[in-house]
């Protein structure tokens, strides 16, 4: 999901020095085993950690950084191809966590072996283990995770009489935005972001969007897109379109992200990298410290009064690959990326949170990100998007039909939607 965006420099420098490197000159003795890491595009934090681990592995192995394609589903169509040709020289795999069924039962990845689940869940967040996890077992190893706030302007809030050091339901939220006659920023565009808000909804509403996984047989999927909470998941949304400013339909986290940081929108609902985003402006003297001294935070918010929110969860976890030549080695890699170290390294350097619980109160962690403790509250609470092998052919019919989230007729857009999957995975559909 979505990534620290604005600095672009990214890992590929690093992972073509690192390349020559390994590869050194023709005539020189072999050098120990190396290790191909598959990684998404960050600010080259996994680059680095790829180094620290590589040295401290004491010539057991080099680990040598491949940058992926942006995007997470051109990330999963590369990966798969490769696998599905039994391709050896994929090591280990940063994996967006709703692909990781599909992975996994295509037999792609590598058994985690038991002491490794072991010690890398230990103290690991609730959504994250879920997230790494197919079929009950341990199947990708929990790297980072991230969540979504609700991120509101104390200025425009004060005197509202919204309390929101309490649960807030999104029927408040939507109030206060119309009372105030202001925006609420949220993903409305056509998107894998629209499938991220709808689960979030219905998880908060006590509904699920897949209800029977059915990896074997396709037909056999069992939707819960006519229960009461996707009926309300599907009211929020018209509402909030209704106060989501003129561009709503076609606004993603970034936009979003200026229009909170510009004052139009006296809420959002986005990712943490807000807050880097903003306090990078600062540095650049393009906003005043009176803007993230404004910024709030809080608990994403409930589809039900008294229900707690089943706030979005993305990251990223890490998969060795089933036709890798040192899957022993990858998995001692693996330990070694996610340690708690390089988790709080790599969440003050990259913005990206850490998977680990102890990392949300390690007082570096809290002077630059004051929000951690209500990141790691959410990040318990959240919950991972439908665990499903055909996950692709079920957000893309998500994308189509909720859109534009202002069109949609809230108790027939999810039994249409319901049908439209079915139709796809019965091959009488096309996407």
């Amino acid at each position: 999901m979505r990534r620290t965006r604005w600095r672009r420099t990214l890992a590929a420098g690093a992972a073509t020095v690192a390349l020559a490197l390994l590869a050194g000159c023709g005539g020189a003795p072999a050098g120990p085993p190396v290790l191909n890491w598959y990684i998404n595009p960050d600010d080259g934090g996994q680059a680095e950690i790829a180094q620290r681990c590589s040295a401290a592995s004491n010539g057991q192995y080099q680990i040598a950084v491949s940058v992926l394609p942006r995007q997470s589903a051109e990330q999963r169509q590369q990966l798969i191809r490769r696998l599905a040709a039994n391709d050896s020289s994929i090591d280990i795999m940063s994996i967006d966590p709703p692909y990781i069924p599909e992975f996994a039962e295509a037999k792609f990845l590598a058994p985690v072996p038991e002491e490794v689940a072991r010690r890398t869940t230990a103290g690991i967040v609730n959504s994250a283990k879920e997230g790494a996890s197919w079929n009950g077992e341990l199947v990708t190893v929990p790297f980072w995770a991230n969540t979504q706030l609700l991120w509101y302007r104390k200025s425009q809030v004060a005197g509202t009489g919204l309390d929101l050091s309490k649960p807030v339901t999104w029927d408040q939220v939507v109030q206060t935005a119309q009372a105030k006659n202001s925006i609420i920023a949220a993903q409305g565009i056509r998107a894998e972001s629209l499938t991220v808000w709808l689960n979030a909804l219905v998880e908060g509403g006590g509904g699920q969007i897949v209800t029977n996984a059915s990896p074997q047989n396709p037909e056999g999927v069992q939707l819960g897109l006519d229960s009461p909470a996707a009926t309300k998941a599907a009211e929020i949304m018209k509402a909030v379109s209704a106060v989501g400013g003129p561009g709503f339909s076609t606004n993603s986290e970034d936009e979003n992200s200026n229009a909170f940081q510009s004052g139009d929108a006296m809420f959002q609902v986005n990712w943490p990298f807000v807050w880097g985003k903003v306090n990078s402006a600062v540095e650049e003297g393009t906003v005043p410290q009176s803007t993230p001294d404004d910024f709030g935070w809080a608990l994403y918010p409930q589809t039900e009064a008294g229900r707690p929110s089943a706030p979005p969860y993305g990251g990223i976890n890490l998969g060795v690959g089933a036709f890798s030549r040192h899957t022993d080695l990858a998995y001692q890699a693996t330990e070694c990326i996610t340690s708690t170290e390089n988790q709080k390294e790599y969440f003050l350097t990259n913005g990206n949170p850490a998977a680990r619980i102890s990392v949300f109160t390690d007082p570096d962690v809290v002077q630059k990100f004051p929000m951690a403790p209500v990141i790691a509250q959410s990040l318990q609470q959240a919950k991972p998007r439908p665990q499903t092998a055909y996950y692709s052919e079920v957000s893309e019919s998500i994308q189509r039909t909720y859109h534009p989230t202002a069109g949609i007729d809230p108790p027939t857009v999810g039994p249409a939607t319901a049908a439209l999957i079915k139709a796809v995975l019965a091959k009488e559909e096309l996407l």
